[in-house]
């Protein structure tokens, strides 16, 4: 699986727009304009694919998961999340 380098994005503060897609074939990310297009295997149930989106959001950005947080879109396939400091 190779990931798209989005280390540009890492800045504290800024916001990530992301469009995800569970249950898809395999784990990917693709740039569209301003939103990212993510792809995870998981289901939706349980924060699962929020988890796996996280994860894989964080292996891009090349920052700890614990540095991400969802500000918006728990539930819904439009999320935001946030680069901590």
């Amino acid at each position: 699986m190779s990931l798209p380098d989005l280390s540009h994005l890492a800045l504290p503060g800024a916001q990530i727009v992301v469009r995800a897609t569970p249950k898809a074939a395999r784990n990917r990310i693709v740039p569209d304009g301003d939103v990212l297009r993510v792809y995870v295997t998981v289901v939706p149930a349980d924060g699962k694919a929020n988890a796996a989106i996280a994860k894989l959001l964080s292996k891009a950005l090349g920052v700890p998961k614990s540095r991400l947080t969802l500000l918006r879109g728990e539930t819904a396939r439009d999320k935001v999340f946030c680069v901590n400091a």
